[in-house]
């Protein structure tokens, strides 16, 4: 049933990434559940014996550290507490069953520092009240189920008169949908007596322990675990994919218009190589012999390069720090400013609990800071604290600019506590804004959205849609800036050229004569413009 919920909430996890309130490219709720259960399955193929303390331990610790996002932090508490009351367990009947999803619930919200109805925690909540009932009244699994699945439904439907932000961009909370949606995989299951397998499973070496570790070298039809990225423009993922499809199995192609990560089992890594250089520059090639390999493997490196070995051939340190960033030249100031380890994530890639995990264990260090830079990361952060052996402080910057003002803040001679404190108090003084192009039609905050349109995100709020980048880049700066401004910070990406980047600086520093204004190549993708207020 576990495996059936991931496999249907794999299929449809764009549809749910779709229902991101803001119109901006980087919907992940879907991606980031998905990928969250996909951990799961990894775990489930490694029991030997298939009794319910397994299946439901398997389900938990797979979730646990692949939880990415805040929606799979909270998926991973749901079934986290759902295990807790099965594992002791011979049979499951639907009474169990209900009252295991009750567990879950109350281990999901007390995860959750301040909880927000009209979520997928109000969804889970409502319909395990109602489960709660049914299973009082039948020991049917698809009856149940199938009740389940309404109940779900129906919750799901209030969640925009719960929360404005949903009813004003006229959708239902993608989280909530992302648990229906494995609720009615489950049901599938029951229907069928087996699983509908996925017409192609995207093995994601992100999130899984490689297939081939848990092969025969004689069952590796493709032997070559072929991994690159594409730094391009214009380039469509999905044309790239379907170039490379007949070459081998196991393939992944995500990524945007500018940044392609692709992953595929093959027997011919130069003709794919060959194929991508047609689109673009290439980046971190990685080729395994998986064959070779086969008996050494216990987890390879995830996406954003971490190895899970602790690296103790340094002396140890009083601080070590990690943080996350996407962008070259993001990542390049943050090493300039002392991080000893970048992740590489952050919109659209959220790093899972494992990922944060092994990058704090990399690093030989008493005291270890971990800045996210994301709403969306800071839940696995501090679950990757919470597995933590080390002192590790999660420091909850939930922007670059933040991110950047924590680090020239940060005192080496100063106690962690201090640090901490500091840390915490400085980013409350960061105004943020962001320009991105929207990606379907909306009306938000009062704002008419047409699709393609350049948006301006003010602390987390869309004020403006407009075709001139410009413009709206320079409006956006005049709604952050005020009489006690001191400094304008703003990191470029991939999509502005240095000459429009300079061409704006010139009419800020025209515009505002007090303020110092400073520009920066970031390199992220997506985001034509980060900008910070001090």
């Amino acid at each position: 049933m576990i495996i059936s919920g991931a496999y249907e909430l794999e299929r449809n996890k764009e549809m749910v990434n779709k229902l991101n309130v803001f119109p901006v490219p980087d919907g992940d709720t879907g991606t980031n559940m998905s990928a969250t259960m996909m951990s799961a399955i990894t775990e489930l193929n490694k029991i030997k014996e298939e009794t319910v303390k397994a299946v439901v331990d398997a389900a938990s610790m797979g979730t646990l550290m692949g939880a990415r996002g805040n929606s799979g932090v909270i998926l991973s508490q749901l079934i986290r507490g759902f295990a807790k009351y099965l594992k002791d367990k011979n049979q499951i009947n639907t009474k169990d069953f209900a009252l295991a999803l009750k567990e879950g619930v109350a281990t999901a919200y007390k995860a959750v520092m301040k909880p927000t109805e009209g979520t997928i925690l109000t969804v889970s909540r409502e319909s395990a009240e109602k489960a709660i009932e049914f299973a009082k009244h039948t020991s049917d699994f698809e009856e149940f189920l199938h009740k389940l699945c309404i109940a779900a439904e129906e919750s799901l439907n209030k969640t925009p008169n719960i929360l404005p932000a949903l009813k004003q961009a006229n959708v239902v909370d993608a989280g909530g949908m992302g648990l229906l949606i494995i609720y009615k995989g489950m049901l599938n299951y029951i229907k069928l007596g087996k699983i509908e397998e996925l017409k192609e499973l995207e093995v994601q070496k992100e999130q899984d322990v490689p297939a081939q570790a848990l092969l025969n070298t004689e069952d590796i039809k493709f032997a070559y675990c072929t991994e690159f990225f594409i730094k391009t423009k214009g380039a469509n993922p999905d044309d790239f994919k379907h170039k490379i499809e007949n070459y081998g199995d196991s393939m992944v192609v995500v990524g945007t218009e500018e940044l392609i990560k692709v992953h595929i089992h093959t027997n011919n890594p130069g003709i794919i190589l060959e194929e991508a250089l047609k689109i673009g520059e290439l980046m971190k090639i990685k080729i395994d012999n998986m064959k070779e390999q086969h008996r050494h493997i216990v987890e390879e490196e995830t996406t954003n390069e971490v190895e899970l070995e602790e690296n103790t051939s340094q002396e140890e340190k009083e601080y070590g720090i990690v943080t996350v960033a996407m962008g070259d030249g993001i990542t390049n100031i943050f090493k300039d400013l002392g991080v000893d380890f970048v992740i590489e994530g952050g919109q659209t890639m959220n790093p899972s609990t494992q990922d944060i995990l092994a990058a704090v264990n990399k690093i030989n260090a008493r005291n270890i800071f971990v800045l996210p830079n994301n709403s969306n990361i800071i839940l696995a952060a501090e679950q990757a604290k919470e597995l933590s052996d080390k002192n590790v402080f999660v420091v909850p910057t939930k922007s670059i600019p933040q991110g950047i003002t924590a680090l020239v803040s940060f005192d080496y001679d100063a106690k962690p506590e201090e640090n901490y404190e500091t840390l915490c108090e400085v980013i409350k003084g960061v105004k943020t804004g962001q320009v991105t192009f929207a990606v379907r039609d909306t009306v938000f905050n009062d704002v008419e959205v047409k699709e393609g349109n350049k948006i301006a995100i003010a602390n987390g709020k869309l004020i403006k849609a407009s075709e001139d980048l410009e413009e709206i880049t320079l409006s956006l700066i005049d709604e952050l800036v005020d009489d006690e401004s001191q400094l304008i910070t703003i990191f470029y990406g991939n999509g502005v050229s240095e000459e429009e980047a300079q061409e704006l600086q010139n009419k800020l520093e025209e515009k505002y004569k007090d303020v110092d204004i400073t520009i920066y190549y970031g390199g992220q993708p997506l985001y034509y413009y980060l900008i910070s207020v001090e």
